[in-house]
C-alpha cells in the first residue's frame, strides 16, 4: 500500500492495536500472523483488513502510538519553567523508562532485524520517535540558552549527546541480554550521571 494512504479509523480500531502491540512483542514483526492478530485484537481477519491491508502498517500504526504517548510526556517536561537539573532529569528518566521497556527494546531488535528486507520501518519509527524527541529537546535546549542557563553552539549535537549518556551500560546490556531487569537505583545512577555531565559541559554556573 502506497504510504500516502491513510489509515480507516473505527469502532474496533484500537481493539485491533491492542491485540497487533502484543502479538508484535511477543512474536517479532516476521514471526507476527495476521491470524494470531486477529485471535489476540477478537476480531475477525476480514475487519483486520478493513483497517489495514498490509501488516507494515498495522506496525508502524503501534509504533506511533507508542510514540505519541511519550512526545506528549516529552511536551509537558521539556516546557517546564524549571532550572535544567530538573528538567533535564525528568526528560533523562522518561528516555530511560521507554529505553528499557519490553516495548522499546522490543521496537529496536525488530527495526534492526528487518532493517534489510525493510528498511522503511526503521526510517519510519526514527521520523515518529526518536526524531521528533530531539525537535523537542532541541527547542528547549535553544530555550534554556537564551535565557543564560546553558552555553551549546550546537543544539542538534547537544541534544543527541544528551539521549546517548542516558542510554550509557542500561540499554546494551539489555539488548545483548547481560541483564533481564533494571532496578530504580540502576536507572537514578545512569540518569544523575547523564544530568551531571552534561551540564558540566554546557551548564553556566549558578544558573543550572
Amino acid at each position: 500500500m502506497n504510504d500516502a494512504t491513510p489509515v480507516k479509523k473505527g469502532r474496533k480500531f484500537d481493539q485491533v492495536l491492542d491485540g497487533a502491540r502484543s502479538v508484535f512483542m511477543a512474536d517479532g514483526y516476521e514471526g507476527a500472523s495476521v491470524d494470531a492478530i486477529a485471535r489476540a485484537a477478537g476480531v475477525s481477519k476480514a475487519t483486520l483488513y478493513s483497517y489495514f491491508t498490509d501488516k507494515r502498517l498495522l506496525f508502524m500504526e503501534v509504533a506511533k502510538a507508542e510514540c505519541c504517548a511519550q512526545m506528549e510526556g516529552a511536551d509537558i517536561v521539556l516546557c517546564d519553567m524549571a532550572r535544567p537539573r530538573e528538567v533535564l532529569t525528568t526528560a533523562g528518566h522518561r528516555i530511560v523508562d521507554f529505553m528499557t521497556s519490553e516495548f522499546g527494546q522490543s521496537i529496536f531488535r525488530m527495526c534492526v532485524a528487518e532493517s534489510d528486507r525493510f528498511p522503511e520501518l526503521g526510517r519510519e519509527f526514527y521520523e515518529t520517535g526518536p526524531k521528533l524527541l530531539q525537535a523537542r529537546m532541541v527547542a528547549y535546549l535553544r530555550d534554556a540558552a537564551a535565557k543564560g542557563q546553558l552555553v551549546i553552539e550546537d543544539f542538534e549535537l547537544a541534544a543527541d549527546q544528551f539521549h546517548e549518556l542516558c542510554k550509557s551500560t542500561l540499554f546494551p546490556e539489555l539488548i545483548f541480554g547481560i541483564r533481564k531487569s533494571v532496578s530504580a537505583e540502576d536507572k537514578a545512577r545512569v540518569i544523575d550521571g547523564a544530568v551531571e555531565t552534561f551540564l558540566a559541559r554546557y551548564g553556566v554556573p549558578g544558573q543550572v
